[in-house]
């Protein structure tokens, strides 16, 4: 069983407040736990189960340790679950250090003020998708570690750094790298291929990018559109961008 004391910890960490200052989240579901313990790159603190996934994954749990293993029942991993419906698994990891994020000779991304948690989640996803090592936000975007982002990312979590930082003195200190803004008029992301070297900026779901950001720009970028939406959401701009220079 849990304790109650264990319950409520599990709890706050749905929070940013206690996320940051335990230093650790929630990470749930079958394959988003096995690819973190897997890649490991967090600590595991806890891992708090059903009976069947405890049997089911012995070998797992023996070669990466976790510090505190619970079994459980069903009703008591919905009181901890941050998901609407549990999936017979949820850990606490420790968070990793903060990244350094080198860019030269690679493709970076830049996400300005990206709020929507499940838009951070899928936009890291398909960073590993194409092998983009590092995704770098303003300081105002979605907590990566918010369980929405950790569910979204599939286990990507673990394969991009992923840093926070003062947007316009991080791309002021980039300023050799070619930097891409996508808008909603620019140059036609037909016409880019095989760039070895780049900023992509990718911009707020309603605001797009700011002017504090644009300003460091050096070509926007679109999607040539042939029907009639407004916009695109911001994680399909961003794997339809990738598509095309990666």
């Amino acid at each position: 069983m849990i304790s109650k004391s264990q319950t409520k910890y599990i709890q706050s960490l749905h929070h940013k407040k206690f996320r940051d200052e335990e230093q650790a989240f929630i990470a749930e579901g079958e394959k988003v736990v096995a690819e973190l313990l897997q890649a490991d790159v967090f600590v595991c603190k806890q891992l708090t189960a059903l009976p069947e996934w405890l049997l089911a994954n012995e070998k797992l749990i023996k070669k990466y340790a976790p510090a505190e293993v619970l079994e459980v029942k069903e009703y008591e991993l919905e009181k901890i679950s941050a998901l609407t419906t549990p999936n017979k698994v949820l850990a606490v990891f420790s968070k990793a250090k903060e990244p350094s994020v080198a860019v030269a000779g690679k493709i970076t991304l830049v996400l300005d003020e990206i709020k929507d948690p499940g838009n951070l989640g899928t936009i890291i996803r398909i960073a590993d998708w194409f092998g983009i090592s590092s995704v770098v936000c303003s300081r105002n975007s979605a907590d990566v570690y918010n369980p929405k982002v950790v569910q979204s990312t599939m286990g990507s979590l673990a394969r991009v750094n992923v840093l926070y930082v003062d947007l316009h003195e991080w791309l002021n200190q980039h300023k050799k790298v070619k930097t891409y803004a996508a808008t909603l008029n620019g140059t036609s992301i037909k016409n880019l291929k095989n760039i070895k070297e780049a900023i992509v900026i990718i911009g707020n779901e309603s605001k797009g990018i700011s002017d504090e950001v644009m300003q460091f720009v050096n070509e926007k970028i679109t999607i040539p559109a042939v029907g009639h939406a407004e916009s695109l959401n911001a994680a399909v701009a961003t794997g339809i961008i990738l598509s095309h220079i990666v």
